[in-house]
């Protein structure tokens, strides 16, 4: 699957997604984006977006997007929290839908 891994997750974590062609958005020059039309984008040329944004979901809608959303969440946004993540995020990767939300972790 083609990933999108949102800016604002440490990119050092990116080290232990295997199986899956991963591009940060800054690698992809949309760093300046926004979430609604950074969606847009992302929507062209990958089958799922990783983020930390618990929120969005609420500001934009989802279902009008085909790009699946993962939302990590974690009790902060550092690398030691992210990391245990990592395996149910590699489970969940195959079998999300473009549209759809979904949460991993607590």
């Amino acid at each position: 699957m083609k990933v999108l891994w949102d800016e604002c997750i440490d990119w050092r974590l990116l080290r232990d997604i295997h199986g899956h062609e991963v591009k940060t958005a800054r690698q992809m020059g949309w760093t300046a984006i926004h979430n609604g039309e950074l969606l847009g984008l992302a929507a062209t040329a990958f089958d799922v977006f990783v983020t930390v944004d618990r929120n969005l979901s609420f500001q934009q809608k989802i279902p009008a997007f085909s790009i699946a959303v993962v939302v990590l969440r974690a009790r902060t946004n550092r690398l030691s929290d992210l990391r245990p993540l990592v395996p149910a995020l590699l489970a969940f990767i195959p079998t999300v839908r473009p549209g759809t939300v979904t949460q991993v972790g607590a």
